[in-house]
């Protein structure tokens, strides 16, 4: 099989049942150690629903990405410009950061937006599409043509934070948590290798904590101060004292009020 991320040969590396009745082939690939399904024909059936049940960390998740966001925006990025989440689910991610003082925007064709209603790609014009960051966590393991997306990403802005657990280096990773064949959904993984061949490919840096936190960046950044701002406590304390935004809530409120009295 060929590589999706870097057109080399990927040979079989172990077969699992998905969904409790598809045995499925994983091939890895000899140059990048990128993991793939065979082509995932079952898909449909594994995306009923977007969000599965057994996603019950997403609360969870959001809230410690935001606060990470939070840090890493404040750091190394303009916080008075416009981000947008990309594959951004429930629209919770964008409405914690909006509510942290940052003017976040969803896109997400597969999900309902029931969060950040009138704050989606969709609600602005097509010349104020153009973004300082990206975020998309934990999409990137559910992607068929991760370059193609990653291109889609890089069109609306040149740096992309993103989210997705990285392949063990010890262990059988047939056994791996993170594979969740209960789902059928994750059929890319990704190795720090990966990552790197990526970054290259695109002209971009690559920072990571080599666990689950990513940034695809045209920027030099200190690799070090990076990895310390990617830990949510951490960021935590750092967002006490450096970051000052204020909340867009009452902004939002406003606007989406007068919104409602205009359309009746």
């Amino acid at each position: 099989m060929t590589c999706h991320i870097c057109s080399n040969e990927s040979p079989p590396l172990f077969s699992k049942l998905l969904l409790g009745k598809y045995n499925v082939d994983y091939f890895k690939c000899s140059n990048c150690e990128f993991i793939q399904t065979e082509k995932p024909y079952w898909l449909q059936e594994a995306y009923q629903n977007s969000i599965t049940a057994l996603d019950i960390g997403l609360v969870y998740r959001n809230q410690y990405l935001s606060t990470v966001a939070q840090a890493l925006i404040t750091r190394f990025f303009n916080p008075g410009k416009k981000f947008l989440d990309f594959g951004g689910g429930y629209g919770l991610f964008v409405r914690m950061m909006r509510d942290r003082g940052f003017d976040f925007y969803r896109q997400d064709k597969y999900c309902e937006n029931l969060f950040a209603k009138n704050f989606d790609i969709s609600d602005l014009p097509e010349e104020s599409k153009s973004f300082e960051l990206v975020t998309s966590f934990e999409l990137f393991e559910h992607l068929e043509n991760p370059m193609n997306e990653i291109q889609k990403m890089l069109s609306t802005g040149n740096s992309i934070l993103f989210s997705t657990e990285v392949q063990p280096t010890q262990g059988d990773i047939s056994s791996w948590e993170y594979l969740a064949p209960e789902t059928g959904q994750h059929i890319a993984l990704y190795s720090v290798k990966t990552l790197q061949t990526i970054a290259r490919k695109f002209k971009l840096n690559i920072y990571t904590n080599s666990f689950n936190i990513h940034l695809l960046t045209p920027l030099s950044l200190s690799t070090g101060v990076f990895k310390i701002l990617a830990r949510p406590k951490i960021a935590f304390v750092y967002n006490l004292f450096r970051s000052n935004r204020q909340s867009l809530l009452e902004q939002d409120y406003s606007f989406i009020k007068q919104k409602l009295s205009q359309s009746i």
